[in-house]
C-alpha cells in the first residue's frame, strides 16, 4: 500500500468517526468523496480495500459503514431513523423518507423496532410535545386506549392520543391542546406508539 493511500484511508476513518460522533450520521460515499475531493468510485474502492484489511465493516446499503471505533463503543447503540411525512402507500422506512439516523442506547429503547418523527405544530403541547421535537416511535400496528399513536389518515401521518368511542363506533384521536377538538374516524392505520421525546432545553 502506498503511503499516500494509507494516509487518505486514515483520514477517511477519522472523518467517518467524526461525523458519527458529532452529528449522529454515517456519511454516504458521495459525502466522503466531496470531503476529500475524489470520485465516489474511488471512495468505493478505498472502502472495499479497508473492509478487506479489517479496518471497517460495510455493506451495499446506504450509510452502512462501521469503523472499528464505532463497533467497539456502540455495540449497545441502535441507529434510529428520522422519517418525514409518510405518503399513503409508501413504506414507512423507505429510503426516500429517511432524513438521517441518530444513535440511541438500546438500554433506553428496549426491544422492538423504532423510528423518529419530527413533531409539527402544537396539537400535542399538553403532552410535552412541541413543534420541532423529535418523538421516538415504537413501530407496531396496534395500541391501547390512551396511548399516543402515529396514525395514518389518508395521505398524512398524525400524532394524537388514541381512544375508541363506543357510542359513535368510531376511533377518536385526541389532540393535547385545549384549543383543538377531537377527530373521529371509521378506521385508521396505526404505525406505532410514542415512547420518548427528544427536545432542546432553553
Amino acid at each position: 500500500m502506498r503511503s499516500k493511500d494509507k494516509i487518505l484511508m486514515t483520514k477517511m476513518i477519522e472523518f467517518i468517526d467524526s461525523q458519527y460522533q458529532n452529528y449522529g450520521e454515517i456519511p454516504t460515499f458521495r459525502e466522503i468523496a466531496k470531503e476529500f475531493n475524489i470520485s465516489s468510485g474511488c471512495v468505493s474502492n478505498y472502502i472495499t480495500e479497508m473492509r478487506e484489511k479489517g479496518l471497517l465493516q460495510s455493506s451495499t446499503k446506504s450509510r452502512s459503514i462501521r469503523t472499528t471505533t464505532m463497533t467497539k463503543t456502540n455495540n449497545s447503540m441502535d441507529l434510529v431513523p428520522i422519517v418525514g411525512a409518510i405518503a399513503c402507500g409508501t413504506p414507512l422506512l423507505a429510503e426516500e423518507n429517511i432524513e438521517k439516523y441518530i444513535p440511541i442506547s438500546h438500554e433506553i429503547l428496549g426491544n422492538g423496532k423504532f423510528f423518529i418523527l419530527r413533531a409539527c405544530g402544537d396539537s400535542m403541547i399538553k403532552a410535552g410535545i412541541n413543534n420541532g421535537d423529535l418523538v421516538v416511535i415504537k413501530q407496531q400496528e396496534n395500541a391501547e386506549e390512551g396511548q399516543i399513536v402515529v396514525a395514518l389518515i389518508e395521505s398524512e401521518a398524525t400524532l394524537k392520543r388514541y381512544y375508541i368511542d363506543k357510542k359513535k363506533r368510531k376511533v377518536r384521536l385526541h389532540p393535547e391542546n385545549d384549543n383543538m377538538e377531537d377527530l373521529y374516524f371509521d378506521n385508521i392505520i396505526i404505525q406505532g406508539i410514542a415512547v420518548k421525546v427528544i427536545k432542546d432545553l432553553f
